[in-house]
């Protein structure tokens, strides 16, 4: 299946693969999908966590493959089906479902936030969900999949220490992320890193709203001279809050940084287009901070 639909930089749309678990479907953002695969088998690794079904090496590379029915609690997959091959947070890892039913092309204002539609269970592990001819597609928070199964893959807020004595700024700071935990981590990150005046909010939209009450009350340049945004947020994407910063002459002048696990290459490519004045992988919270001092401290 072709999953590079090209889209308009910047128009807050995705694109949503849909597959199928045990009879309910699931989606993911086509950005992280690198190729989709029959199921081949794999090598089982010694002492894995449950939900790894093993290894295997397609054209020589070595991928991890995981068992997406055993991480939701759904049985256990066996033989058949296909891998869903993706790439995010500079990590190769294949998901094992039963099968695919088509992409969609959908607004982040279509994505419904989880709380409100699905379990405590399912909660955790879903980003949004798609009501698409009368069904609901759950999107899934692979990124926490992966690092509830390593939490070595996710944001290491320790790197911080590696950076020594920081000295206190006053540099206002914007944040955009739609992760409870992920933004949590951010703002602490970057207040140990001596970054204390932080306006953190939970989305594209959020922070579009911000900017622009500050614009009109002429409070920007107090409250907002950095942007940090994700990439995949319900309402307003990362790209669209990047392409509304830059086309606006008020507003082009403030540095944006995308720190976002789809950061490849490809997508670097988009958020060079929009004018984004730095783009990182989630994991490099030391090298974000490194970032923002090349940017605002001058």
């Amino acid at each position: 299946m072709d999953t590079k639909i090209l889209l308009e930089n910047g128009t807050n749309e995705l694109e949503v693969l849909e597959f199928t678990l045990a009879g309910n479907s699931y989606g993911i953002n086509v950005a992280k999908i690198k190729e989709i695969i029959t199921y081949q088998e794999v090598t089982p690794v010694p002492n894995a966590h449950p939900s790894i079904e093993g290894i295997f090496m397609p054209r020589d590379t070595m991928i991890t493959a995981i068992d997406l029915k055993n991480c939701l609690q759904r049985g256990t997959s066996e033989a058949g089906g296909l891998f869903i091959i993706t790439n995010f947070n500079k990590l190769d890892i294949a998901f094992h479902v039963d099968a695919v039913i088509g992409i969609h092309r959908v607004s982040w204002k279509d994505i419904i936030k989880p709380g409100a539609t699905v379990s405590t269970t399912e909660d955790g592990i879903s980003t949004g969900i798609i009501k698409f001819n009368g069904k609901l597609i759950i999107i899934l928070d692979f990124e926490k999949i992966v690092t509830d199964i390593n939490p070595e893959t996710g944001l290491n807020t320790a790197e911080i220490d590696t950076l020594g004595e920081r000295q206190r700024s006053d540099v206002p700071i914007l944040i955009a992320e739609d992760s409870a935990l992920l933004n949590k981590l951010i703002v602490d990150s970057l207040k140990k890193a001596g970054y204390h005046n932080l306006i953190h909010t939970a989305n594209g939209e959020e922070a579009y709203r911000v900017i622009t009450t500050c614009k009109e009350e002429g409070t920007l340049s107090q409250h907002v001279q950095c942007v940090i945004t994700d990439i995949e947020m319900p309402l307003m994407d990362g790209h669209r809050l990047t392409r509304l910063i830059k086309e606006d002459d008020a507003t082009k002048d403030i540095p944006v940084i995308i720190f976002s696990s789809l950061v490849n290459e490809e997508m670097k490519r988009k958020g060079e287009a929009l004018g984004a004045n730095a783009q990182l992988s989630k994991p490099e919270i030391a090298n974000l901070v490194k970032v923002i001092d090349s940017l605002v401290l001058k």
